[in-house]
C-alpha cells in the first residue's frame, strides 16, 4: 500500500514529499527493528550467562535443573570451567549431567 503512494501525486506535491517511500525502504523503521533485535539478543545472552554463572558458583547444590541444562549446553571450554568450579565446591558428590565422564557416570571430568 505504501508503494501506491509513490504514484499518487496530489496537486502541488512532488514525489520528493515521500522520500522514504520513493525508494521503497523505510529506513527508520528497519533501523529500529534491527536495534530492538540486537538489544533483545544481548539481553538474552546476559540473562542466560548470569543464570549459568550463578549456578556454577553456587554453594547450595549442584543439582539445580536449569543450571545443569545450561552448563551441559555450553561450549567445551566454558562447560569444562563450570564443571571444574562445581567439582571444587561439590567434589564429594555425584557429578551432575554434563560433568560426568566414563561409563558409570560417577566420576567428574
Amino acid at each position: 500500500m505504501l508503494y501506491l503512494l509513490v504514484f499518487l501525486q496530489f496537486p502541488g506535491e512532488s514525489v520528493s514529499a515521500f522520500p522514504e517511500i520513493a525508494f521503497g525502504v523505510e529506513s527508520p523503521s528497519v533501523q529500529k527493528l534491527v536495534q530492538i533485535v540486537l538489544i533483545t539478543v544481548v539481553a538474552a545472552i546476559v540473562v542466560v550467562g548470569w543464570r549459568w554463572h550463578g549456578y556454577v558458583t553456587n554453594t547450595e547444590s549442584p543439582y539445580d535443573e536449569v543450571g545443569i541444562e545450561l552448563n551441559s549446553r555450553m561450549p567445551g571450554p566454558i562447560n569444562k570451567w563450570g564443571c571444574d568450579r562445581l567439582h571444587v565446591t561439590f567434589g564429594n558428590v555425584l557429578p551432575p549431567y554434563g560433568c560426568q565422564t566414563g561409563d558409570d557416570g560417577r566420576s567428574w571430568r
